[in-house]
């Protein structure tokens, strides 16, 4: 007997990863897209949204309050920070909730509160959410009901690191991370600053010592060092749609070198599926990871004794986003976790 298709609700559909898990799910073999929402574009479908998907049989958008919950066994909600935590709280107990955004990712309220000037509105379900990245919390996320996926960002910088800081191989204390994101991070609300004619042609810096990924990527390595730990992080934004580049400065512990770390992290990745680490001195480019849900890292030695370059190249929509969120949703439902996504990169 053919076992019965998981049931998905997309909430926010309309936006850049929204429509990367329509892109993802489409195509899913155990999953069924049987609701889309996205309130300022309620009554199009989604052919009229992103003609990419004229082809494909797919609910029309509606709002959120429409949605038949009874019909549905989880919700991927792609919607504007502050906004998921007002949504999933009143949702019945059987939907189990993947979230793209930032609102269950920080543990401590006071850190929430403080970033993101307001209070937690579901702080019972702040609770018990568990933290979404893959390749660290696979046991508890098979059972979580709720599970918060990393911000790009985070992602792409707490691949390389936290195998590292696992075994004490990198202070804590001297991590400096410069990151590169294209546009679509910013989401496809209409902003001056995300226009072709202030992005094109140029680069340039911005939540300097202040992006709100900081404190989530904090978060995770004090976790993992067992002691607190602050990071310089500088995020860029690149004139390109969509792709990240991580490029980070640390110091090796103990008379470590480049050779040491590039092999604690072959050694931790060896297995995975989607976290590859290039040859000692390789380097990785973002246009080699684009539309897929692989991250790529290389390590090169520093001309400095005992100092490293560490750079990771991720697909900000995808192993940033919705490609992770997919990876989440397959061990919550007992899925072989590369279901879906397991597609190669697009080059070029």
């Amino acid at each position: 007997m053919t076992k019965a298709k998981t049931r998905v609700a997309i909430l926010g559909a309309s936006g850049y990863t929204g429509a990367e898990l329509v892109r993802l799910l489409a195509r899913h073999p155990h999953a069924e897209i049987v609701a889309l929402t996205g309130d300022r574009k309620a009554g199009e479908s989604m052919a009229d949204v992103f003609g990419q998907f004229l082809m494909l049989n797919l609910p029309r958008l509606t709002t959120i309050k429409e949605v038949d919950w009874s019909n549905v066994d989880a919700a991927f909600c792609a919607l504007p920070h502050a906004t998921t935590q007002t949504v999933v709280r009143d949702l019945p107990a059987h939907v189990r909730i993947i979230d793209i955004s930032a609102d269950f990712r920080l543990e401590n309220p006071d850190t929430y509160r403080t970033w993101y000037a307001h209070e937690h509105q579901a702080l019972d379900l702040q609770k018990e959410a568990v933290y979404g990245l893959t390749e660290f919390n696979r046991e508890r996320i098979k059972t979580a009901r709720l599970v918060a996926c990393p911000g790009c960002y985070p992602t792409a910088a707490l691949l390389p690191l936290l195998p590292l800081l696992e075994q004490k191989l990198i202070d804590p204390d001297e991590i400096i991370i410069d990151a590169k994101s294209g546009v679509s991070g910013a989401g496809r609300g209409e902003k001056q600053a995300n226009l072709h004619t202030e992005v094109s042609e140029g680069i340039h810096a911005y939540g300097v010592a202040s992006h709100r990924h900081m404190p989530e990527i904090e978060q995770e390595l004090t976790k993992t060092a067992g002691k607190p730990v602050q990071i310089t992080f500088t995020p860029h934004l690149m004139p390109m749609n969509r792709g990240m580049l991580d490029t980070i400065y640390v110091r090796a512990l103990n008379g470590g070198t480049a050779e040491r770390l590039h092999g604690a992290l072959t050694q931790r990745y060896g297995g995975e599926s989607f976290v590859h680490v290039m040859p000692l001195g390789q380097t990785p480019q973002t246009r080699h990871v684009r539309g897929s849900n692989h991250c790529f890292i290389g390590v090169v030695p520093d001309k400095k004794k005992g100092r490293a370059t560490l750079i990771s190249a991720i697909d900000n929509l995808t192993k940033g986003a919705s490609g992770q969120g997919v990876q989440n949703f397959n061990l919550m439902f007992g899925y072989p976790e590369s279901t879906g996504i397991d597609m190669l990169p697009m080059f070029p």
